[in-house]
């Protein structure tokens, strides 16, 4: 009789302490589960976008055709790297030869040049020339030949435009301007000149300053 009150009594203070124990196990369970897991990976950092050429291109020739596939330009160059962050090509001893939708031809050279990705805006760095040799238009009436020189032009050929910020030198036939900036509309004839800006006209009175 003592025997079995003794084991209910015991069992009565196991069933007590049993659920503690179980939480104790469970926590101590979760705690290894924890240290144990594999951490998460975290992810990287975007890096920054460099300005490093994807691509290089010795003694080349890349052309470029409209819609219709007609030649639009063609440029060349000694060496020539591309940049994927602005999807431009940077040339070395650049010759550039661009085409309007008359067919009128257009040469282009520089040291140095920087082209977008289908050649309509190209930058043209030290002994920058553009020429454009005489031609007929829609009245056929004859332009002269057109030269420009700076040691900076930015063209788009797509408007016929030419821009500099820099002195400029331009020859039209025998006609001889020089400015100190030059913004020359070709495609509706328009020069302008500025800063200290001289002209020479020839089978005028004289020399217009």
């Amino acid at each position: 009789m003592k025997l079995s009150i003794s084991l209910r009594d015991g069992w009565d203070r196991l069933s007590m302490y049993l659920p503690v124990a179980l939480m104790a196990l469970l926590a101590l369970g979760t705690y290894w589960l924890v240290r144990n897991a594999p951490s998460l990976i975290t992810p990287e950092a975007a890096r920054p976008v460099q300005h490093d050429p994807d691509y290089f291109m010795q003694d080349f020739s890349v052309k470029t055709f409209d819609a219709t596939g007609k030649l639009k330009s063609e440029i060349q160059g000694d060496q020539a790297r591309h940049y994927p962050d602005t999807d431009t090509l940077e040339i070395d001893k650049a010759r550039i030869r661009s085409l309007d939708a008359q067919g009128n031809v257009t040469l282009s050279t520089a040291n140095r040049a920087l082209s977008n990705a289908d050649g309509s805006e190209v930058q043209l760095f030290g002994n920058a020339i553009v020429v454009r040799e005489s031609i007929k238009d829609a009245s056929g009436r004859v332009l002269p030949r057109l030269e420009l020189r700076s040691e900076f032009l930015h063209a788009y050929s797509n408007v016929e435009r030419i821009r500099t910020h820099l002195p400029v030198v331009m020859t039209r036939g025998n006609d001889r301007f020089t400015g100190d900036r030059m913004d020359y509309d070709n495609l509706d004839r328009i020069l302008q000149l500025d800063g200290r800006v001289r002209g020479l006209v020839t089978g005028s009175a004289g020399a217009a300053r």
